[in-house]
């Protein structure tokens, strides 16, 4: 049975030139979401636990973290599974709200590849743009991570 390949295998760092690019599914974020997130992670702000709040971005706003968060578990599943090795720097920015409701997704683009001086592996930099349901941008940001090479390289 080990000899069966994976349901969801990552691509490695060689078959990721630069340009090449993809787009995950969506998820709707529901408020089970919202309250399992900020309870696990402690971010029991007003805005967040209060259903009344009435801030300034009106609705049920959602931390931009479990926007992120739920993106990356995308790519974990699918893009980095079985080849990710760690996961190097970060660079966020918030664009938009993002609610109870709304359905994200995200377009990945691979911008820089490098490859390490030792072993079989390469630092990757992804550009991830998240949008909303109406396909308006509401989160980018830059990634790099360490990848594993394909065992045939």
């Amino acid at each position: 049975m080990n000899d069966l390949p994976p349901i969801a295998q990552g691509k490695y760092w060689n078959e990721l030139p630069v340009g090449t690019a993809f787009r995950t599914h969506r998820r709707t974020i529901t408020e089970s979401d919202l309250v399992n997130f900020i309870n696990a992670s402690g971010m029991l702000e007003q805005i967040f636990i209060d259903a009344d709040h009435g801030g300034a971005m009106g609705g049920r706003p959602v931390p931009a973290a479990l926007t992120y968060c739920f993106i990356e578990g995308m790519q974990m599943q699918t893009l980095v599974q079985g080849t990710g090795m760690a996961l190097l720097e970060v660079s966020t920015k918030v664009v938009a709200p993002v609610r109870v409701g709304d359905s994200i997704w995200a377009t990945i683009a691979v911008v820089d590849v490098k490859p390490t001086s030792k072993g079989n592996r390469g630092v990757i930099t992804f550009e991830v743009i998240v949008h909303n349901q109406k396909d308006e941008p509401v989160l980018s940001y830059i990634v790099k991570r360490l990848m594993a090479g394909s065992p045939a390289a």
